[in-house]
């Protein structure tokens, strides 16, 4: 039940930050839900065809489409309270790659996994359906910018494999992992810290 609450969270997240995408691109309502479903479930839906897990689970689960469907609704109907708050977008943005990326991890651990494949499996539902989004809204996606995005993911995915090796609760652990996550890309974006960028010294004819 707690597993399943956090890949609720992260839908409802990613979710609400595809419709805050949508609505600045002026879309459509159908292109609002469109964009709300291929961030909510982008990731996740690559991370089980890849581990084999099909059909795929929103598929399997009618839940996930309606929790999209009633965050849509709700950001929708709030749309203006959000519009007013900067650091809206940004902020469920940062809680769904929190979530999705414990999620993703705890996938691989149950299909049996090596460390190293539950921190990429992780990554990639947490970075993918942003990624997805950002193509279809004719942006270049974060996690290929100089933003520290994935590499937040990585770090918190790590730091949970440290802290099963140590007396904690495996709970305890899952949540102070998504708690170093959502940490992270807060203060490398307060603190405007980067990735080198390689093109840096070069001219460009």
């Amino acid at each position: 039940m707690f597993y399943f609450a956090i890949d609720i969270l992260g839908t409802i997240a990613f979710a609400i930050s595809g419709v805050l995408v949508a609505m600045e691109k002026k879309l459509d309502i159908f292109g609002v839900i469109i964009i709300a479903f291929v961030t909510a479930i982008g990731g996740g839906t690559l991370r089980d065809m890849l581990i084999g897990n099909t059909p795929v689970v929103w598929m399997r689960e009618l839940t996930y489409v309606i929790v999209i469907l009633c965050a849509v609704l709700l950001a929708l109907l709030f749309s203006k309270q959000l519009r007013r708050l900067r650091k809206t977008l940004f902020l469920f943005d940062t809680i769904g790659i929190g979530l999705f990326t414990m999620v993703g991890v705890e996938k691989g651990l149950n299909a049996e996994l090596l460390p190293v494949m539950c921190i990429a499996l992780g990554t990639i539902t947490a970075c993918f359906g942003g990624v997805i989004r950002d193509i279809l809204c004719n942006e270049i996606p974060v996690i290929f910018r100089k933003e520290v995005y994935a590499t937040a993911c990585i770090l918190g995915a790590l730091f949970y494999f440290v802290l099963r090796k140590l007396p904690f609760t495996e709970e305890y652990a899952y949540s102070a992992a998504i708690l170093i996550i959502i940490a992270i890309r807060i203060l490398v974006v307060k603190f405007k810290i980067a990735l080198p960028n390689i093109y840096r010294n070069e001219k460009i004819n």
